[in-house]
């Protein structure tokens, strides 16, 4: 009863009775999960990257710790107050941001070099979020609550996406197009701060790039005291650097000495404009209290309100046109980053756990009401440059924040704020692509040096959101016309010898690439034999064309079985209606003078994933073949790399021999055609079992046992293989003298 019921569920469903053994879907899930407890504890230990080395930490890892942290930490503490100010949040807030981004990612990093806290990109599109929030919510939030909700809710979204291994979402973004906006935004941050460092006002310095450059030529003939600061702490920064750099090389045995003097230059500036700017302006102050040159003024001391987040659901609605770009350069800033340095350092880190710990850290953060952080080019190469050793260098960075909120915040009272200005565009010059990395891009890809001009262009002239937005769409772009538009080829053979003993055969394209020798002879392969090499995936979006290429190059190349100078015109089809009476007979011989096709032979070396659409594709391209030669055609595959894709062609009823006029005209047809019998349109004598039996040879073996299996015979191991089983079908049948009748439908 049940053995009757499984074959009228079959019959049903279509399977047929006789299959061949392909991968099934119970076997395919259980070698994803083979110890599902075992996947969990990894799953949950994997969080945590902190407990695979914090055993093993010792005396000696600890110097180069200390020697990067303390390091990093007087750079983070000026930085961190000068992008607050460009974030337009008081410079307290940078402080707190960068103590939680350093503690924090220690405990779920998998990079020892990167340094998590405020960055000049964050910081200029957190006050464009903040302008555009208050633009349409006039006084409603505070300033730090909007930032402070920012980083709640994007640091829930990464989080989310790291806890769930979706990090390869961010490999959609290829690197041109992070670059791009970028330097776009690095110039926007620079612009606009320079008027802060010549004490210029009376405009937004966060509209369009264009504009402030513009009103700031307007406005030098406004330049305050403050460019006396400004200017001068800039030009310190730089010769510090430049100087250092060039003793350095002329005295490579104290480079490290002069490294730490370089990396000091920061705080050290700093604290020369505030000792300046407290001798000045202490004995300048207005009967109004306002001081001659703008100074930070009171910052408060230690960590002020640490509780838990106040989260508005009607500031969250406010908030969410602008979640996704500031999403967006949390995620790539930090893992582009953190990849850089992997690849510099020799070590590979985890994108899911990276961005964990971003989400973590600017989720956690919002207790001591910091603003969304991620990871700092600038900082992170200083880290690494210091010798840092493990993660665990970012708690004495931590420390040193500490020092500063609890111990130094009247010393910050006399900070001028066009030395900060400075500092900013010191560090974000930086971010700027140097004109050979641009044309870099342009050597390896036209296309995508275009995508990144455009991203530079788009964030110079409008926005980083618009910048953003139109690199990522560029992007998309470009690949989804690359899985449409695929690369293939008909190839031929190529014989290599390295003496008259030893030699192989190859296979090239037949039309010159530019990548093979032009002066090389590339020989066919035998009449009635093509071959095509496939150099994408088989998908839905590009298996028409591919459909077009094979069937053109059919009709172009290889000799119509139907002689249409005996068919009426009446009895023609109408979408093919072959030669007119006046050229019939040339057209005939020239058609006769062209081989019998015979077998096409698909090399699938390079397609890892093929579809259902494309599948039916295949059979389409199987059935116009057929039509014209007007009898069976043998279809051979090589080096099918997945059982999956096996498995669809042996449903097509490719690889295994079937009797033509048993092959499935549709594969999974969108509207079922029940008009009755299929009607066949060769002749009996030229069958395909008649044709298997000239043309299969057996696939290369392993001793005694084949590599692929016997029932399969038309999937081969190499392209070698299946070209000589193709080809030895043609000498074995030899063309036929007789056209088969035609027959139509």
């Amino acid at each position: 009863m049940l053995e009757s019921a499984k074959r009228a569920g079959n019959r049903i469903i279509g399977r047929p009775e006789e299959t061949v053994t392909t991968i099934s879907t119970e076997t395919y899930l259980k070698s994803l999960v083979k110890d599902p407890r075992h996947e969990v504890v990894n799953y949950f230990t994997s969080l945590f990257p902190i407990l695979g080395w914090i055993t093993r930490y010792n005396f000696g890892w600890l110097t180069g710790d200390l020697i990067a942290g303390l390091t990093v930490g007087m750079v983070l503490v000026p930085q961190g107050m000068s992008y607050a100010q460009l974030a337009t949040l008081p410079p307290q807030y940078g402080l707190y941001s960068s103590f939680v981004g350093v503690l924090v990612y220690c405990f779920f990093a998998t990079s020892k070099d990167v340094s998590i806290g405020p960055v000049a990109v964050m910081s200029l599109t957190v006050a464009e979020i903040i302008s555009a929030v208050d633009s349409e919510h006039p006084g409603k939030w505070a300033s730090p609550l909007i930032a402070t909700t920012l980083a709640f809710v994007c640091g829930f979204i990464v989080l989310g996406i790291g806890l769930l291994r979706l990090g390869w979402l961010v490999e959609f973004i290829p690197t041109p197009a992070v670059s791009g906006f970028m330097t776009g935004s690095a110039i926007n941050i620079v612009a606009g701060q320079v008027p802060g460092l010549m004490g210029i006002t009376g405009f937004n310095t966060r509209a369009a790039t264009y504009e402030v450059i513009i009103n700031t030529l307007k406005g030098l003939p406004g330049t305050t005291l403050d460019a006396a600061w400004g200017l001068t702490g800039l030009f310190a920064l730089y010769a510090i650097r430049i100087i250092c750099d060039q003793f350095s090389k002329h005295y490579p045995n104290r480079s490290r000495l002069f490294f730490f003097i370089s990396v000091t230059r920061n705080a050290f500036v700093v604290i020369v404009l505030t000792l300046a700017a407290w001798l000045y302006c202490r004995d300048h102050k207005t009967a109004s209290g306002k001081y001659p040159i703008k100074i930070l003024q009171t910052v408060p001391a230690g960590f002020q309100n640490v509780g838990p987040p106040v989260i508005n659901s009607e500031l969250v609605n406010a908030l969410a046109p602008h979640i996704p770009v500031a999403t967006i350069i949390l995620l790539l800033e930090h893992i582009a980053i953190a990849k850089s340095f992997g690849r510099v350092n020799s070590y590979k880190i985890n994108p899911n756990q990276e961005l964990i710990a971003i989400g973590v850290t600017n989720t956690l953060g919002t207790l001591f009401h910091a603003y969304p952080a991620t990871g700092s080019f600038s900082r992170s190469a200083l880290k690494s440059k210091s010798g840092v050793r493990t993660p665990l260098a970012g708690v004495i960075t931590a420390m040193v924040v500490v020092v500063a909120l609890y111990g130094l915040t009247p010393a910050f009272y006399w900070i001028p704020n066009a030395g900060l200005s400075a500092v900013i565009i010191h560090a974000v010059a930086d971010l700027v692509a140097s004109p050979s990395q641009a044309y870099s891009y342009w050597r390896v890809s036209p296309l995508e040096f275009i995508i990144w001009l455009a991203a530079v262009l788009v964030t110079v002239f409008s926005s980083i959101e618009n910048g953003i937005y139109t690199s990522i769409a560029a992007s998309f772009a470009l690949l989804l016309v690359r899985i449409a538009h695929p690369r293939g080829y008909f190839v031929g053979k190529v014989t290599l010898s390295r003496n008259s003993r030893e030699s192989r055969e190859v296979f090239v394209p037949l039309r010159k690439d530019g990548v093979t020798n032009q002066y090389i002879k590339v020989h066919p392969p035998a009449p009635g034999v093509i071959v095509y090499r496939f150099e994408e995936s088989y998908l839905y979006p590009n298996c028409s064309l591919v459909n077009s290429v094979l069937v053109d190059y059919v009709k172009e190349n290889m000799r119509r079985g139907i002689d249409f100078s005996s068919i009426r015109l009446a009895d023609r089809p109408w979408n093919d209606p072959g030669p007119t009476r006046g050229n019939s007979q040339d057209a005939e011989a020239a058609n006769n003078e062209r081989p019998v096709l015979h077998a096409i032979v698909l090399d699938f070396s390079g397609v890892s994933h093929i579809d259902t659409t494309a599948v039916q594709a295949l059979i389409d391209t199987r059935n116009e073949v057929q039509r014209w030669a007007n009898h069976p055609v043998e279809f051979h595959f090589a080096t099918i790399l997945s059982p999956w894709i096996r498995r669809a062609l042996v449903a097509a009823g490719f690889g295994i021999g079937t009797p033509a006029s048993d092959l499935p005209n549709e594969i999974a047809p969108v509207v079922p055609y029940r008009g009755g019998r299929r009607e066949k349109w060769w002749d009996d004598a030229s069958s395909i079992e008649d044709i298997e039996a000239h043309g299969e040879t057996l696939p290369p073996t392993s001793g005694e046992v084949p590599i692929v299996p016997i029932e399969t015979p038309f999937f081969h191991f190499d392209l070698t293989s299946a070209v000589r089983a193709a080809e030895a079908g043609v000498e074995k049948s030899g063309e036929r003298a007789e056209t088969p009748p035609a027959k139509y439908i």
